[in-house]
């Protein structure tokens, strides 16, 4: 409030008061092509989230459904005839355990060597000065089109000694040419300031790659070792091409076996009741208690994934 005083002599002056203006607070309504545009957009993605959960669902429905309820078709997603028997005989199965433990040391040593191999390759033909970046980058991506074939790979492993080991499924897919431009394209946009600072307090390529790279770059490492997990756990064609024991066998191939009756439901089975109900959903259970594992590590890679990906596409 502002008060105008009279100057001496003079007729005291009124009293003028100033009072500020109220704010008022405009809101921004959205037009009605807009509103439609959200509302249509809201209801297709809960359609397809629907559309995507629903096999998922209907798998373990079936896995705790009775098999009367499977054969007549009236299992959706809420379980029917709730039993449990399947699991425990499945679950009993020394040979599941067996291969279910050649998956994971397969998918640890898989994804550890992959890792390895792509972030060191792509660390260097991220490098401009780098002498035939070009030509090893033009290699790296005809193989992504082009490759030697089914029988010469196959010709190859055999030849190097590779058959009923593990290094017949851990390496030749050691690297994803994908992967490894997602890589480079990350460390292309690496802030080379850092580099040139830990290069003069003087360390090599390798300790500035170890010290000062890999510890920035863990949105990008997070995703790559979630595609590459996901690709080695979920891989069978290399096991079933290469190994030809049932105890290296990894438990998709396990699993594979089952869907195609290489397996038949007397071998986990006892009583002609039980092996009815184990031919029923064994399907469902063998592919929940697959899939399992990476759906719970997923959650905990997930907020790195959209990052990792998208940070190698940023300009600094």
């Amino acid at each position: 409030m502002v008060t105008i005083a009279a100057e001496p002599g003079t007729k005291p002056a009124k009293k003028t008061t100033f009072q500020p203006r109220p704010t008022q607070t405009t809101a921004i309504k959205d037009s009605r092509s807009y509103t439609a545009f959200r509302v249509f957009n809201g209801i297709a993605i809960v359609l397809i989230c629907a559309v995507t959960l629903y096999p998922f669902l209907n798998i373990i429905a079936q896995s705790f459904s009775s098999e009367g309820y499977i054969n007549a078709g009236q299992v959706n997603i809420v379980p029917r005839g709730f039993n449990i028997t399947t699991f425990e005989v499945v679950m009993s199965d020394p040979m599941f355990w067996r291969n279910y433990a050649n998956t994971v040391i397969y998918t640890v040593v898989a994804t550890v060597i992959a890792m390895i191999l792509t972030t060191t390759m792509a660390y260097a033909l991220s490098k401009k000065y780098l002498k035939g970046r070009t030509f090893f980058i033009g290699v790296a991506v005809f193989t992504m089109f082009f490759n030697g074939g089914l029988i010469p790979n196959y010709v190859l492993i055999n030849s190097l000694g590779m058959t009923n080991t593990i290094w017949a499924i851990v390496l030749p897919n050691a690297i994803s040419i994908f992967n490894l431009l997602v890589m480079k394209a990350f460390f292309e946009n690496f802030s080379t300031e850092l580099e040139e600072a830990a290069s003069i307090d003087g360390l090599t390529t390798y300790g500035i790659l170890w010290r000062v790279v890999i510890p920035l770059s863990k949105a990008v490492i997070a995703t790559m070792v979630l595609f590459y997990a996901v690709q080695f756990w979920n891989a069978w064609f290399q096991a079933f091409l290469y190994l030809d024991r049932r105890e290296l066998y990894p438990v998709t191939v396990y699993l594979r076996n089952l869907l195609a009756g290489a397996t038949g439901t007397e071998q986990i089975g006892g009583e002609a009741g039980e092996s009815t109900q184990i031919a029923s959903n064994v399907r469902a259970v063998t592919m929940l208690l697959t899939t399992l594992p990476i759906i719970c590590l997923y959650p905990f890679l997930q907020k790195y994934f959209v990052r990792g990906i998208m940070l190698g596409s940023v300009k600094q």
